[in-house]
């Protein structure tokens, strides 16, 4: 018999990992409310037409494709078969596949709900997304993303507010971080004046690389994709500008000075930083060049987040996308947004062990069982103690104390009620502190303010 497993990529998660990924979701879930922003959701696959062309040739490939039902082969012929053209072949036997990012998807939600949407449109999206990539440390084939994007405003201050927002959402997790801020119109304006404008995509796609393969490898790409030599060698001492973020700034000024959209881009960049610095701000900013955020549709400033005190690829990541909704018949409609990626976020808390203690708890008390006498007592009991917003569990069977006490230990439950023949003739609760053995006699009353005055913090 064949052992159960799950596809590579993919993980199982325990109860206790759920907690702690239900409070990674419910931290930034917080964070998105306090500036506004109010949560879709979109379904986990959409018709292959909306997704394919949207990535690149490279995110084209990394696209879960899912079968036709029922003789999936009818519309194919021999021919094509024998053509063994992968591309033509899941065009006809695919119409749909699983969603890649929540971004287009986004898009396509925003052009097909126009006239129900009321512009700004500031919105979150918390759901997992599938990648048919190889699995690595910290890269998975299904993978959560938390999303919060602005659709329908030009204005920079949104870029500035969803820093804010990923400013916040670290210090409450505790990560040290570094921001790493670019823009796509730079990149643009360096492909101008090295005199390979229509290269823009093969020159983000392999210096967005440039941490992973190293310099010589990022060349030989670019020689690949048939840049000159004296463009690559224009390239490289604009890809390693040094220099703090305004020193940076007035480099490029000088550097772009030829290009008009370069300008634009510097300039972009410029407004984002001067403002961020009178927002207070507690993580690192750090202008770099080498960021290109291989995705086509990104037109504007470009973000990424490091951990560092990880070894772990970006945590976050995001920028402006002015064209996306054009692509399904909406002009005009500019966006920007930010993707936090839960399971990196999830495995970075874990290394660095920064889950608060009370987040990792499902249960707060248990109840022992004596007995079905002391079941039917206790039912109305529970009922209010759990409607005062205790979590609270009742032994399903009168087994041995030990067995009920190691249910307690196993789940970290903090307190165990006992319940005796005394204690209902008292009309009192005995309540037992797991982490001291101390016990002491009370009444529903005082059981409840006690657990309100610990939650309060009292």
């Amino acid at each position: 018999m064949q052992k159960p497993s799950i596809p590579k990529g993919t993980r199982d998660f325990s109860p206790e990992e759920m907690a702690k990924r239900n409070y990674i979701f419910h931290t930034v879930r917080n964070v998105f409310h306090l500036y506004g922003y109010q949560q879709i959701e979109t379904p986990a696959m959409e018709n292959l037409s909306t997704l394919m062309g949207k990535y690149g040739e490279e995110g084209d490939k990394l696209l879960f494709k899912i079968l036709n039902s029922g003789d999936f082969f009818s519309g194919v012929t021999d021919e094509a078969l024998a053509e063994r053209n992968p591309q033509k072949l899941a065009v006809k036997i695919s119409e749909k596949g699983l969603r890649y990012d929540l971004t287009v998807p986004f898009a396509r939600y925003v052009v097909q709900h126009r006239n129900e949407i009321s512009f700004p449109f500031k919105r979150y999206q918390i759901q997992p997304v599938w990648r048919a990539d190889r699995p690595q440390k910290g890269r998975y084939r299904e993978f959560f993303q938390c999303d919060v994007d602005v659709v329908g405003s030009d204005s920079l201050m949104n870029e500035v507010e969803l820093l804010q927002i990923t400013d916040e959402v670290f210090s409450r997790f505790g990560v040290r971080v570094v921001i790493k801020l670019n823009n796509r119109k730079i990149l643009s304006g360096i492909a101008e004046i090295i005199g390979e404008p229509e290269k823009i995509v093969d020159i983000t796609v392999a210096i967005d690389k440039l941490d992973k393969i190293g310099l010589d490898n990022v060349n030989e790409e670019l020689r690949a994709k048939g840049l000159s030599e004296k463009a690559i060698a224009g390239l490289q001492p604009i890809i390693q500008l040094d220099g703090n973020n305004q020193e940076k700034i007035e480099k490029l000024r000088a550097i772009l000075a030829s290009s008009e959209i370069g300008l634009k881009g510097v300039g972009e960049l410029a407004f984002i930083l001067e403002r961020l610095e009178n927002a207070g701000l507690k993580v690192a900013l750090e202008v770099d060049l080498t960021l290109a955020r291989g995705l086509n549709y990104y037109t504007g400033a470009i973000f990424e987040v490091k951990a560092l005190d990880v070894q772990i690829g970006s945590i976050t990541g995001g920028g402006r996308y002015d064209n996306l909704t054009s692509v399904f018949g909406m002009e005009g409609v500019s966006g920007v947004g930010i993707s936090f990626g839960a399971d990196r976020i999830f495995d970075v808390l874990n290394q660095l062990d920064l889950y608060p203690a009370d987040s990792l708890r499902t249960t707060q008390l248990l109840f022992v069982n004596f007995g079905t006498r002391e079941e039917a007592y206790l039912l109305p009991l529970l009922g209010k103690i759990r409607a005062a917003g205790i979590s609270t569990e009742l032994y399903p069977e009168p087994a041995k104390m030990k067995k009920q006490m190691g249910y307690a230990d196993t789940k970290k439950i903090p307190f165990v009620a006992l319940v005796g023949e005394n204690e209902m003739i008292e009309k009192k609760i005995t309540l037992k502190d797991m982490s001291t053995g101390g016990q002491v006699l009370v009444d529903v009353d005082e059981l409840i303010r006690k657990f309100q005055c610990c939650q309060n913090g009292i």
